[in-house]
């Protein structure tokens, strides 16, 4: 149940970030912190429990494996509440701590599952280590914050580039090239060796945005055309065998090829702003309502009615999915309208935002009450 209460945990953490601004005036980076550190990273976290014994092909994540995520979840708690009751900065190192010690024993855990793949891993499993590197430096970029204060704002920076095109966009990128062909029921014969070819190019291009966004602009330039390149590559492909089921109203696929397209997106605002044409905070709302949410929304549409009833799949499984990817089509078409408004400056985009969500949550919570009930 670790899973569901992160699935459940993300959502009611999105809707929070939403909230938080409209209730107070709290730090700005506070409902940034909430959607991510509290919602989105320990749901990565623990998906990644899910996904490695199948990449793998290894028995059951165990019990205290799933931990690490909950570890993570107080790290993200504690990070928040630094920033809403402006408490000292050694709450800011210890939440780093929280962070740094789930992504050692999570990565930890995965190079032994990969070591005792037979045959070999998927190279998926590759993408999950790189993402969980990319957490590790930026949470070691939060700790060098307290000992080389005169590089507070190169170091935020890189602590956030890290985070939302390493570890979220790499596990975000890896994850997808699975789940999408899952969800259609259609294989992508040229996953494997399209993530074994790409890795190389999506951790360079998010390294040098991270260092240039830090301390040299021009080096993010050339990481935004290295990672466009995987993300071309993935978008000609998917077009190409799945066109007629993204474009289909209900069911997670268009979802997750929104997340797709919101994550391209944002790489390229992600540039302009770093040539000072966009304001940050336009990018950062693109980022949340037309990446992350129709990236859970559709992720969570897929695997939460696994997650609930494990086994084997029946019509319950089916009912589930349809209710939760139910008008898929028509809310992913929400969420990019949503972040574009929001970019062009108007506030009220973030209401069309939630009246996208809001009907996933409350199907959530309807399939949930349905799994306790049998």
């Amino acid at each position: 149940m670790v899973l569901v209460f992160l699935v459940m945990a993300a959502i009611l953490a999105m809707v929070g970030a939403w909230l938080l601004p409209v209730a107070s005036d709290p730090h700005r980076a506070a409902h940034l912190h909430l959607a991510l550190a509290l919602g989105v990273m320990p749901l990565i976290m623990g998906a990644m429990t899910h996904f490695v014994p199948v990449l793998t092909r290894t028995r059951a994540a165990p019990r205290g494996v799933e931990w690490f995520a909950l570890v993570a979840w107080a790290g993200g708690a504690l990070i928040v509440a630094f920033f809403i009751f402006t408490l000292p900065a050694a709450f800011r190192s210890a939440a780093a701590l929280f962070g740094l010690s789930a992504g050692a024993g999570l990565a930890a855990w995965q190079l032994k599952r990969g070591r005792a793949a037979l045959g070999g891993a998927h190279p998926g499993l590759r993408w999950y280590l790189a993402a969980l590197f990319c957490l590790g430096a930026s949470l070691l970029a939060v700790l060098a914050m307290a000992v080389w204060p005169q590089q507070m704002l190169a170091l935020k920076r890189l602590h956030l580039h890290l985070n939302l095109f390493g570890f979220v966009g790499l596990t975000a990128i890896g994850t997808l090239q699975v789940l999408l062909p899952t969800a259609a029921g259609r294989p992508d014969p040229a996953v494997a060796s399209r993530l074994r070819a790409d890795l190389p190019m999506a951790l360079a291009g998010t390294l040098l945005i991270a260092l240039g966004a830090a301390w040299l602009p021009l080096l993010s330039w050339l990481g935004l055309a290295l990672w466009l390149l995987p993300l071309g590559r993935l978008a000609h492909a998917w077009l190409g065998l799945y066109r007629e089921r993204i474009f289909q109203y209900h069911g997670a696929m268009p979802l997750l090829a929104t997340a797709l397209a919101g994550f391209s997106i944002a790489l390229m605002a992600g540039g302009v702003h770093g040539a000072g044409w966009m304001d940050s905070t336009g990018v950062g709302h693109w980022f949340v309502f037309s990446f992350l949410f129709p990236l859970v929304s559709g992720a969570a549409g897929q695997l939460l009615p696994l997650w609930l009833r494990p086994g084997r799949q029946t019509e319950w499984h089916d009912w589930a999915r349809r209710r939760l990817t139910f008008a898929a089509g028509t809310r992913a078409a929400l969420f990019l309208v949503a972040g574009l408004l929001a970019m062009a400056g108007f506030k009220w985009a973030s209401w069309l935002a939630l009246a996208a969500l809001l009907p996933f949550a409350l199907a959530a919570g309807s399939v949930l009450r349905q799994a306790r009930r049998a």
